[in-house]
């Protein structure tokens, strides 16, 4: 269970900056000079000051992006739309979704949460039929 979720995990990680790419084309202007007057400091706590509610956010967000990405009824050119979509719908926005996914790299604690939140949303497996005798 716990190979499944963190499979899960890192292909939404692998689709983070796709999904960033997306927001950057249809962010409005005026906020990237916003963002560009923080500091080193000021950015790298805004990215690992993760709340329990953006873990549990992310977490679903994350499975939402890799049931999108293993949909091959959504055409690819329409994957990277589908998952900020999926992203934005549990209320995270896409940039931050991104800022926790590198936070996650490189925070085993936080890893483990998000996987714990993810696992917790999973559904149980189902008992493995016995053997035929």
């Amino acid at each position: 269970m716990k190979f499944r979720t963190s499979m899960i995990l890192s292909a939404a990680l692998i689709c983070a900056p796709a999904a960033m790419a997306q927001t950057a084309q249809t962010s409005p202007a005026p906020a990237a000079p916003a963002q560009e007057g923080t500091t080193g400091a000021g950015t790298a706590s805004t990215a690992t000051a993760v709340t329990d509610a953006e873990v549990t956010q992310f977490a679903t967000a994350a499975l939402a992006v890799a049931k999108v990405r293993q949909d091959a009824a959504v055409p690819d050119a329409e994957k990277n739309a589908k998952m900020v979509e999926a992203i934005t719908a549990t209320g995270l926005p896409a940039k931050r979704f991104n800022e926790i996914a590198q936070a996650m790299q490189s925070d085993t604690a936080l890893n483990k949460k998000i996987q714990d939140a993810a696992a917790a949303q999973q559904p149980a497996a189902p008992a493995a039929p016995a053997p035929a005798q």
